[in-house]
């Protein structure tokens, strides 16, 4: 079948209509305009990844900050929680794990951006929001514009100004943004006076960010003063029933930016106050696709490595143009000395989350390890960090088709192109739905009709047309663009999709798994993409493990696996092959079961909503090196060491790992709940 889609007609790109902050050094400055971001003059598409300082230990943030830049993050985004650093009125404290400032110069010592959201409510999953207790019992409201209130905040804002003062990007720092509070989205008046009070203790930044997402008119902001970014998931842990949601409208290209929006058809309308959110005024940003999602006792989804990988690619072919995931490394939430810290009904939240475990089964683990999330979203990053100058300025083109999400046959594709050069998007993939072949399928983009191919399996891709480089036009290619190096260009190849490459002017040619083409002075290099999941670009050398995900920490090359390993390094005129031996002794472990040694300090946390019977067991581990696996089902489970609790989970239908250093030399049990049939399963 053939499917024709025409250029989309360019916009006119406004300037200078925001008012942000400081953009920074001359010749690095960070601007916005109406449709992308700019750094030192030139489109610039970020790639930014949360990652919570406080919900990890301080010794851990340079290796897993290194592990994020492998994976493609450029721009490391974290909440500060104020509940974490002032739990009791007037105790303030930013040291060991809660050491704000030597995690942001960890980020810029690595080369990455950080934008600081600053709250003062958070959400997060995090209790009250983020708020401590003794500020929930003052005797006026918050989160709006009244002198007590802002009183308080105004000190909170001062207390993490002065332990980031100098690590601005107008001072040659990492921080190029704020984020003011969270999912406020009545209140514009609100944010615009937590915007001049950042600004007014000295939070001069290139961009200030706020939630756009609301009704499908957007959320009520400061139009003219901040950036409103938006979030894509693609299920929903927090509704409150066990029922399966309808398929979800995130994996089917179109502009709409909105994830409570309903249709397209309405985000031209205006509430019933006259108000519509001006889309047009800003670029189209997240800062919240949704690599993964955390468990709620009654809801467990479990996010696949391609249902995060479709969602991001999906977003990207309808315009994003900046990157932004949450979670992107999961945490561990600390215990307070009054209460813990988590989320829960208790609270007043509609929602139980559990008491330590913040994983939020995403791209890094709590612990470290990587989930294919990792391996196929960086597939994305390494094509929008070389060649986001060139497609942030491109606008989309929708397909003629406007599939739903339940329908299994028609193709779902767009373009985004500019002056008839562009990238087409397909996407084969709908999260809980089998999709059927598309046989013999011939695109017309613009001047240029891509060979026929088949569309099969799971699978979602970008192919480039017109594409220069290097005094070359490749008029098509069916094969995924990821990154350069020199006068070479990194492809991965479909599978099922023979990867032709055909130059204006020149014969097509076909690049086989492992080979070089050479066209020109053009290098051309066809991965199979079981190498391209673990190709990694890293300043600006490249390298492929051998089943391993590499990363570099103080110039050394290292395994996330922790293990020997061989990759391969590309020299600029081909790989060369390297191994690395690492001595492990990794722990085995005993697990069997007991009396009940004790009570439960959480007891609470095992029995929601009902009684449950509860299984001891104990856990002997051989050595602190490495993972241990507990291949049990519960309902919930605890681990205490020496009587503390130190993890804890709900049940996804999966082993769940834990590091052997927390349990080695203590004397550790395991506490489970009866698995009942009463909430949300994919398993």
């Amino acid at each position: 079948m053939t499917y024709e889609i025409e250029n989309a007609n360019y916009p006119l790109v406004e300037r200078n209509h925001l008012n942000m902050g400081n953009p920074g050094p001359k010749g690095k400055e960070i601007t916005v305009n109406s449709l992308y971001f700019e750094k030192g003059g030139e489109p610039f598409i970020g790639v930014m990844g949360e990652y919570h300082f406080a919900r990890d230990k301080k010794e851990n943030w340079k290796k897993e900050i290194a592990k994020m830049k492998a994976g493609g993050v450029t721009i490391v985004a974290s909440y500060v929680f104020w509940i974490y650093h002032e739990e009791i009125e007037g105790n303030l404290s930013f040291k060991g794990d809660l050491d704000l400032r030597s995690f942001v110069k960890e980020c810029q010592s690595q080369g990455l951006f950080f934008l600081l959201r600053v709250g003062p409510w958070a959400h997060g999953e995090c209790r009250n929001g983020g708020f401590p207790d003794w500020l929930i019992n003052k005797p006026f409201k918050l989160r709006e514009n009244n002198k007590e209130y802002l009183k308080e905040v105004r000190r909170w804002y001062e207390a993490i100004y002065n332990e980031v003062s100098d690590l601005l990007y107008k001072d040659g720092g990492p921080i190029i943004g704020i984020q003011l509070e969270n999912e406020l989205v009545t209140d514009a008046d609100h944010l615009l006076t937590l915007k001049n009070m950042a600004k007014e203790i000295g939070f001069d930044v290139p961009l200030y960010t706020v939630t756009g997402w609301n009704s499908a008119y957007g959320a009520k902001i400061p139009v003219n003063d901040t950036v409103p970014v938006f979030a894509a998931y693609t299920e929903a842990p927090w509704e409150q029933h066990t029922d399966k949601l309808p398929l979800s409208q995130h994996y089917l290209f179109n502009p709409m930016r909105n994830d409570a929006a309903v249709g397209l058809d309405i985000i031209g309308k205006v509430d019933d106050e006259g108000w519509r959110l001006p889309y047009e005024k800003y670029p189209f940003a997240t800062c919240e696709l949704g690599a993964g999602l955390p468990f709620s006792h009654h809801r467990r989804p479990v996010i696949s490595g391609m249902d995060a990988y479709a969602l991001s690619l999906v977003k990207l072919g309808s315009g994003n143009n900046l990157v932004g995931y949450y979670m992107y490394h999961g945490g561990t939430n600390k215990i307070g000395k009054l209460t813990t810290f988590q989320e829960s009904r208790k609270t007043g939240y509609p929602n139980d989350y559990a008491i330590l475990n913040y994983d939020f089964h995403t791209a890094i683990t709590q612990y470290g390890e990587v989930r294919e999330q990792y391996r196929l979203l960086n597939m994305l990053h390494l094509f929008v960090k070389d060649f986001g100058d060139k497609l942030a300025p491109m606008v989309l083109s929708e397909s003629k088709e406007k599939p739903k999400a339940d329908d299994d046959k028609t193709l779902r594709y767009a373009i985004r192109s500019k002056d008839d050069s562009g990238f087409l998007f397909i996407n084969h993939y709908q999260r809980l739905l089998k999709l059927k072949d598309n046989k013999d399928v011939k695109i017309k983009a613009g001047s240029v009709t891509f060979p026929q191919f088949n569309v099969s399996g799971e699978v979602s891709f970008i192919l480039p047309f017109n594409f220069t480089f290097e005094g070359i036009t490749l008029e098509y290619a069916t094969a995924q663009l990821l990154c350069k190096s020199g006068n070479t260009l990194f492809f991965a190849q479909i599978p099922g999709i023979e990867a032709k490459y055909k130059v204006k002017g020149g014969e097509e040619l076909t690049g086989k798994p492992g080979s070089i083409l050479g066209i020109n002075d053009v290098r051309i290099v066809t991965l199979d993409i079981n190498a391209a999941r673990f190709l990694r670009k890293i300043d600006e050398k490249i390298y492929i493990g051998n089943g391993a995900d590499i990363y570099e920490v103080s110039g050394e090359i290292k395994s996330i696996e922790e293990e020997s390993f061989s990759y391969k390094e590309w020299t600029g005129n081909g790989f060369v092959e390297r191994s690395v031996n690492v001595n492990t002794n990794k722990a085995t472990a005993k697990i069997y079961p007991v009396d009940e040694p004790f009570k439960s300090k959480y007891p609470e946390e095992l029995c929601y909503e009902s009684d449950r019977k509860l299984t001891w067991k104990k856990i002997e581990v051989s050595s602190s090196e490495g993972f241990i696996d507990i291949d049990e089902e519960f309902d919930v489970a605890q681990i205490y060491a020496d009587k503390e609790m130190v993890a804890d989970a709900f049940y996804c239908g999966e082993k769940w790992r834990v590091p052997a250093a927390m349990l080695y030399k203590k004397e550790c049990y395991i506490v489970m709940a009866e698995l009942k049939d009463d909430f949300y399963r994919e398993f």
